[in-house]
């Protein structure tokens, strides 16, 4: 089992910035790849970003690519995504998640975390 802790939501005005972070405890080594989610009200839940924990490749999905940044502490098995350029369309509850990616552009799905909510004003 991986469990996996969100911390850095929070609320900002449109055109700022947020870093979300995951923390992963348990067994770690049975995952390859951690990634974030967001759903936003009334919406699908929606691939964020990905990073391959062993190779560091990362994927994004289209509506952040340019914006967001995802980076990893491979040591202390953290993960963190940067949020540029908020807007208010990124409104949403953030979940990170970890798993076995491997196909490529593969988002994890076997662990979730709680959440963390993400509130962009205008």
């Amino acid at each position: 089992q991986v469990q996996l802790v969100e911390s850095g939501g929070g609320s900002v005005q449109a055109g700022g910035s947020l870093r979300l972070s995951c923390t992963a405890r348990g067994d770690t080594d049975s995952t390859n790849c951690m990634g974030w989610y967001r759903r936003a009200p009334g919406k699908e839940r929606e691939g964020v970003a990905t990073i391959y924990t062993g190779s560091g490749i990362s994927y994004y999905g289209d509506s952040v690519e340019g914006r967001f940044t995802i980076s990893q502490d491979h040591a202390k098995k953290k993960v963190y995504l940067q949020m540029n350029s908020l807007n208010v369309e990124d409104t949403a509850m953030y979940y990170c998640a970890a798993g076995s990616c491997w196909l490529h552009g593969a988002f994890p799905d076997k662990y979730w975390g709680q959440g963390t909510q993400v509130t962009v004003s205008s």
